[in-house]
């Protein structure tokens, strides 16, 4: 049993890596620039849901919904400010400003919200998810965690590939300049790309609050890094390889800390990475691009 309930602890924070991670390999895999500002787009996403369900009192649909609505304006708003106009410049540039980005948000939450820590109310409290076999409990929070990163998998898929605002982002990913000859508005499909991804931030954001209940500004730095991580691992840029690669980080996270410590955790982790680079340069389900010079 006690097995088992590592298991499912991995798959719940597989799951919110595999969330988190889709945003980032959704950016790089279309816009070719690596959005570090996205784990503080995580936790804006948390602090609006709290803001608006706790101190408002409104409840947790309109917290949620509310804050996947501002993630969706912040990351349109990041994108169309700060990137937008480095789209011809050097990936360090560009780097550079999206590490600076993310300082900005911590420290307008910093100002607004001041760095106490917030006890967060689990806002996916759902009593008839719960359920018990024996010894193993799960709670509805993991199972709404893994319900949605599955949910999220499936329409993230349909819409890439059935919509024509998928194909579009395919065609841009693909090659800009031929996709912009072809009548496709590169600009709309990059910022299109920023608030979906902004969007899955603030689902991560209220997930991982509620599962992990404690809310500071610099709450999203660290499962962000973690996520970035299970892109790579997974084959950045790919969207089934961003789920696989979270979940299994979240997995091999969990079962580290329970069986070897949780001071080697992370250190385990960025060492299966490396390894699997090592043998598979472009990540698990990634694809080896040639380029010609």
């Amino acid at each position: 049993m006690t097995f088992l309930s590592h298991l499912i602890n991995g798959l719940s924070l597989g799951s919110i890596y595999a969330i988190i991670a889709l945003g980032y390999t959704m950016v790089y895999g279309i816009a070719k620039m690596l959005n570090f500002a996205h784990g503080d787009v995580i936790m804006i996403g948390g602090y609006i849901s709290f803001v608006v369900a706790s101190e408002l009192g409104w409840g947790a649909i309109p917290g949620i919904l509310l804050a996947i609505v501002v993630c969706t304006v912040l990351g349109i708003l990041i994108e169309g400010l700060a990137y937008k106009p480095l789209r011809g410049a050097s990936s360090l540039a560009v780097l550079i400003t999206a590490i600076g980005v993310s300082y900005f948000l911590q420290n307008a939450a910093l100002l607004i919200w001041s760095p106490d820590p917030i006890v967060y109310p689990s806002l996916i409290d759902i009593p008839w998810l719960s359920f018990a076999i024996g010894e193993l409990k799960i709670s509805s929070v993991t199972v709404v965690t893994v319900l949605c990163c599955v949910l999220v998998m499936i329409l993230l898929t349909l819409f890439i590939n059935k919509t024509k605002m998928g194909k579009a982002m395919r065609a841009v990913s693909e090659d800009k300049g031929a996709a912009q000859l072809m009548g496709i508005n590169v600009n709309r499909t990059i910022s299109v790309t920023f608030a979906i991804g902004s969007g899955l931030a603030a689902v991560a954001g209220v997930l991982l609050c509620s599962a992990y209940p404690v809310l500071t500004p610099t709450t999203g730095a660290m499962p962000g890094i973690k996520a970035f991580t299970a892109a790579v691992f997974g084959g950045i840029g790919s969207i089934p390889g961003a789920m696989v690669g979270g979940i299994l980080m979240g997995v091999i996270e969990t079962f580290a800390k329970a069986y070897i410590g949780t001071e080697l955790a992370d250190a385990i982790v960025f060492g299966v990475l490396i390894v699997i680079l090592l043998v598979k340069p472009a990540g698990l389900l990634g694809k080896q691009v040639t380029e010609k010079v």
